[in-house]
């Protein structure tokens, strides 16, 4: 019988201890790694340094310079429109999700990436911090394209990251998890919302909150995004219910499924899909990064499949 999750008691929970990113930039240090994110640096208006977060290419370049400077990585773009994630964000996630796992380092840990995206960050973090060995999945075939394209151009991470094109959108693990192959943890960044104009509508509250009073009636895609990104039928809620639908087969070949939750509007449905898929165990872990809470929810079929307790 599966655990009784609840919804974290708090949504502050501010970043992972172990998340390199926990305080402001280091600008200077940045640029010495990737001198041409210095055309991109403007006054912050509480004092120091910071970029023009409206500006998708300042976005796309800091990201660069992160990944060059924490990661190791010699190169990293993505095509036009793609997602460009908030690395820390992304980076909170895999030190989460690595706690469910016993902290685990060595590629004897394999994990399965749903949406892996033309930026492959969640490999690219989990490779580096913790040595872990990914399969990285996508609907998209620029975005697998590109996602190749990033781990042939780095050596790091050459031989520890596979990508795999899903050619059925309704499928989440058929056709891309291969017979007899185990995973430690599957990760899965979800398209939060459930049409393009919600998306749109989404974006524009983002910049809102990000604009320090600046007024936005239009979404300027700062983070990007391709429509299969962003929204599917049914939200994130529809998304994950039917990844967990789908994990039941797989249940005695991975420890741990998990996924990003956006919003808490989700948990309910998500909870009642888990108690019919009959999921041992349950947990629901805070995230924030500055005016951004999230949650991760995990779950396993494999009795004592880890030893971390959530919030």
């Amino acid at each position: 019988m599966a655990s009784s999750p609840k919804a974290p008691p708090s949504e502050k929970s501010g970043p992972h201890p172990r998340n390199r990113h926990r305080t402001r930039y280091d600008f200077p240090a940045l640029i010495r790694s990737c001198p041409e994110l210095a055309q991109f640096i403007v006054p912050h208006p509480l004092g120091g340094d910071t970029i023009d977060f409206f500006d998708p290419v300042a976005v796309t370049i800091l990201n660069r310079a992160l990944l060059r400077h924490d990661y190791g990585l010699t190169w990293w773009d993505i095509p036009a429109g793609y997602l460009c994630p908030p690395i820390p964000g992304r980076a909170d996630y895999i030190h989460h999700a690595a706690d469910l796992l016993g902290a685990s380092k060595g590629a004897n840990v394999t994990v399965l990436d749903i949406g892996t995206g033309a930026n492959c960050i969640y490999p690219i973090i989990g490779v580096r911090e913790y040595g872990w060995r990914f399969v990285g999945t996508d609907i998209d075939p620029i975005a697998i394209q590109s996602a190749k394209k990033i781990v042939a151009a780095n050596p790091v991470l050459v031989g520890k990251i596979e990508c795999r094109l899903q050619t059925s959108p309704a499928d989440i693990f058929n056709g891309v998890v291969r017979s007899g192959e185990r995973f430690d943890l599957t990760v899965c960044n979800p398209p939060f919302h459930a049409s393009a104009k919600e998306a749109a509508e989404g974006t524009v509250r983002k910049l809102r909150n990000l604009g320090e009073g600046r007024k936005f009636d239009k979404p300027v895609l700062n983070f990007g995004g391709q429509n299969h990104e962003l929204w599917c039928p049914g939200g994130e809620s529809a998304f994950v219910r039917r990844m967990i639908a789908q994990s039941v087969p797989l249940g005695d070949r991975c420890r741990w499924f998990t996924t990003l939750v956006s919003k808490r509007g989700s948990l309910p449905a998500i909870y009642y899909a888990l108690k019919v898929a009959r999921a041992t165990d349950v947990r629901t872990i805070a995230m924030s990064q500055g005016q951004k809470n999230s949650r991760l929810v995990a779950w396993t079929f494999s009795p004592g499949a880890g030893t971390s307790r959530s919030p």
